[in-house]
């Protein structure tokens, strides 16, 4: 039960119902919320507690207080969780690229699974969602460390140290200063090399590096890439503008010294802007691509392209998805927010056709050409904004995919799909809320049935959880008249 430790008769205040900034509470904290932070209560009110773990009981100052709940900071971990464990990340305490390296992993994979049914129950309105175990991750080379050192890309912002020292790293929680690393725990353990290498070789070019305050200097981001079965590696540059002395010169090196590094590109963004990409990349050395095997085909990687970073995980749940699916050969199947074909294609092995929708140019024409290199002859990629294509699709297809970004959906696709009706819809989300705001949307009325949900863990040591939602169309349902 929680209560106060070392002031037993705080001032109340009315405005916060009672408590002011400042106190301190004894509290245990009984859930963790989907920003990774621990939940206690405290006299009918909520708490939230960065840094601590279900089962902790602590001692903790009120940081920000509202009428009905309160943040506060950890100040003394009076009673440790069975479920805490030692970070195995030397910064994990500073860095903000993980905020739940202080938690044991079958606790992880507890809590994202209840973020999808809670949000489902309280955002979706779906009484007892058919949510299934998580996907687990077993199988892997090293099953024991599978939550580890599985990132496929890190993408580093670049800064100098009041001494001219380059860092490279994440930033500190809650700020803009970075953590310098020479290697990082949950990317591919191949990259370390890499990654400590360039960090010297541009501290020796003394290359100019960009300060967001002033908007000045040239390099801003270091982006690495491997193919988890090729082990081919890209390495990318983020610079304000073209012209770095010597860069040619220093790429050529990095490729004789690393053989598996099979291209180097330099990729403009001169803006303001917290956006980590611009719009234009030149290749500076090899090739402008690295190859992946994923699910027995071949994709070309380049260095802006979105590929999902866990690609065994990513695997299992298409596995898991086709599992449920049952194709038979016959289907045609449209692949909405399609990328570069990561599930159109295995999927079109599987069916009749299938049709993929793409808004991004480049991507799109990604997804063609890795058509063309596995030799599948039965997919037509469109490109253009899921809304403004899929009404225009002269037929109904079996099986349409959806995979959107984290704000889910816009409504009139959504609108589209109930008017279409195809026989059965699976949602890939990576945002349990706006998945569970798109489902009600699609069931409403009863016109389709949330049949089976799988959550998947793409990012473990952080709150992120990714999702598959299946559903099936009502044949029975009577739609009413437009």
């Amino acid at each position: 039960m929680a209560y106060f430790s070392e002031n037993p008769s705080p001032t109340r205040d009315s405005s916060t119902g009672g408590w002011q900034q400042g106190t301190l509470l004894d509290v245990t904290i009984c859930d963790l919320n989907h920003n990774g932070e621990g939940v206690g209560r405290w006299d009918g009110r909520v708490v939230f507690v960065p840094e601590t773990v279900v089962g902790d009981r602590i001692q903790a100052r009120l940081t920000h207080v509202k009428p009905n709940m309160a943040h506060a900071k950890l100040q003394t971990l009076l009673e440790p969780s069975p479920h805490r464990i030692r970070p195995r990340c030397i910064v994990a305490d500073k860095c903000g690229g993980c905020q739940w390296q202080h938690i044991d992993y079958a606790l992880q994979q507890e809590t994202k699974r209840n973020h999808v049914i809670q949000s489902l129950e309280r955002l979706g309105g779906f009484e007892q969602p058919p949510v299934a175990p998580m996907l687990p991750l077993a199988g892997f080379p090293d099953a024991a460390n599978a939550d580890l050192h599985y990132r496929n890309k890190a993408t580093y912002p670049i800064s100098r140290s009041a001494t001219g020292q380059l860092q490279v790293g994440y930033y500190r929680k809650g700020s803009h200063q970075l953590v310098n690393l020479n290697q990082c725990p949950i990317q591919d353990e191949r990259l370390d090399p890499l990654l400590a290498a360039v960090k010297q070789d541009i501290q020796q070019r003394g290359w100019s590096v960009y300060n967001e305050t002033q908007h000045r200097g040239i390099l801003r981001h270091l982006g690495l890439r491997i193919g988890r079965r090729t082990g081919e590696m890209l390495l990318t540059l983020v610079a304000t503008q073209e012209r770095i002395a010597g860069l040619a010169e220093q790429a050529a090196e990095w490729g004789d010294r690393h053989p598996q590094l099979v291209g180097v590109a330099l990729n403009i963004n001169s803006r303001r802007t917290n956006a980590i990409f611009g719009s234009e990349t030149h290749l500076i050395h090899g090739r402008d691509y690295l190859l992946e095997d994923f699910a027995g085909l071949s994709f070309r990687v380049h260095p802006t392209t979105f590929f999902q970073v866990f690609t065994e995980q990513a695997e299992a749940l298409l596995m898991a998805i086709l599992e449920q699916l049952q194709l038979t050969g016959t289907e045609i199947v449209v692949d909405a927010y399609a990328g570069i074909g990561t599930l159109t294609l295995p999927i079109a092995q599987r069916v009749k056709r299938a049709i993929a929708l793409e808004v991004q140019p480049e991507a799109a024409d990604q997804a063609r050409l890795n058509a063309q290199l596995n030799h599948l002859e039965n997919v037509t990629v469109h490109t253009g904004t899921v809304e403004a294509l899929l009404p225009t699709l002269d037929l109904v297809p079996d099986l349409v995919l959806l995979d959107p970004p984290r704000k889910g959906c816009d409504a009139a696709v959504l609108e589209t799909l109930r008017q279409q009706c195809p026989a059965r819809i699976v949602y890939v989300s990576c945002n349990p809320a706006t998945l569970a705001r798109d489902l009600k949307r699609l069931c409403e009325d009863g016109l389709y049935t949330l049949t089976h949900v799988q959550p998947a863990d793409f990012f473990p040591q952080t709150t992120h959880v990714e999702c598959a939602a299946f559903l099936t169309y009502n044949d029975s349902h009577d739609q009413p008249a437009p």
